[in-house]
């Protein structure tokens, strides 16, 4: 089907949402079945630091362990609010992070964070300054920031106010909440309450209840649990995590033509980044491109750019001795092979 469409189904028993853009699967969402899932914050204890590692273990709710690099002023048995920040292998503490956000559909609560900020994307002029002055007037005398999403420029303002209302208490109450032993204080969101929240522009043409089978989610999140990927020109990569890094591997299958290297290894720094998104992989991950000459490696590097602008935080650290490539994103979900592995 050609266009936007938003799918809020179920999957292996699990709620699910998938984001469909002209017939590809573009995003997914998928309940990891825990209480500490990204983006929950809980109350906290700072443990125990790690010297020669740039972080502190804090303790968690539920007998957890979370990991937090941001250690300047604290010590240990100090209470904190902390926001899960990501997914982690099983046995590996969970990160978490004193950047908490409190996000809705228009608006992003930032503690800590002081200033007001409209979305980049909102560019006509007239309508900045009415958001402007409506944030002004809903965060006066907030000790927090906010940040007015991309979704505002077509929203009621009445609507963006209650948002802004409703995340500027839940924050000032959750952030005054020191007391106490470690505890979980507002939940990670549901697939569906988060594809409701962030997938809202551009607006959708078409949300269905259900819908996986019919429009071919099911089968391309079964294509994300194999590492074979297959490009344009008959070209293909192989993804395969291991415990310490993310390895890819470019082949340019039968072509034989001089720019064959070339062309596969641009076919996968343009698919990259959406396929480790909707795999759930981040950290390490390094590249063995397909052999090309040397002068091929500064266009490809920019289509690495490119292709990771606007996604996850992700950092390009360039080329190996090897002549492998090297970079790092941000593990900002849990795997899908450990949420869908043993039954999809």
């Amino acid at each position: 089907m050609i266009g936007r469409v938003i799918l809020l189904d179920q999957i292996a028993g699990r709620e699910a949402a998938a984001l469909m853009v002209d017939g590809q699967l573009e995003d997914v969402l998928i309940d990891p079945g825990v209480a500490l899932a990204p983006g929950a914050i809980c109350r906290g204890v700072i443990g125990r630091q790690m010297k020669g590692q740039g972080g502190v273990f804090v303790d968690l709710p539920q007998g957890a362990r979370g990991f937090l690099r941001e250690v300047k002023g604290l010590s240990p048995g100090q209470t904190v609010i902390v926001q899960v920040s990501g997914g982690s292998e099983p046995g590996k503490a969970l990160p978490v992070t004193l950047r908490v956000l409190f996000k809705s559909r228009h608006a992003i609560v930032t503690p800590g964070a002081p200033g007001l900020n409209i979305s980049r994307r909102i560019r006509d002029e007239d309508l900045r300054a009415s958001l402007q002055s409506l944030a002004e007037a809903e965060m006066s005398g907030a000790q927090a920031g906010l940040i007015l999403r991309s979704v505002a420029a077509h929203a009621d303002a009445t609507d963006i106010a209650e948002d802004i209302a409703a995340m500027r208490t839940l924050s000032e109450a959750v952030m005054a909440d020191l007391s106490g032993a470690p505890e979980l204080l507002v939940d990670a969101p549901s697939p569906h309450e988060e594809a409701w929240r962030d997938w809202a522009d551009p607006a959708p043409d078409e949300v269905v209840e259900g819908g996986f089978d019919d429009h071919g989610a099911t089968d391309a999140i079964e294509a994300l649990l194999q590492p074979r990927v297959e490009l344009d020109w008959g070209a293909h990569m192989m993804i395969e995590p291991t415990r310490a890094l993310i390895a890819v591997d470019v082949n340019t299958g039968n072509d034989t033509s001089p720019a064959a290297g070339l062309k596969a290894n641009i076919a996968a720094a343009r698919a990259l980044p959406r396929q480790l998104r909707l795999r759930g992989l981040g950290g390490q991950v390094t590249v063995d491109f397909a052999p090309m000459p040397k002068r091929d490696r500064q266009p490809l590097e920019q289509q690495l750019r490119t292709s990771f602008k606007g996604e996850a935080e992700a950092s390009l650290a360039g080329w190996t001795p090897l002549g492998n490539f090297e970079l790092q994103r941000k593990r900002d979900r849990v795997a899908l092979s450990s949420l869908l592995g043993d039954v999809v």
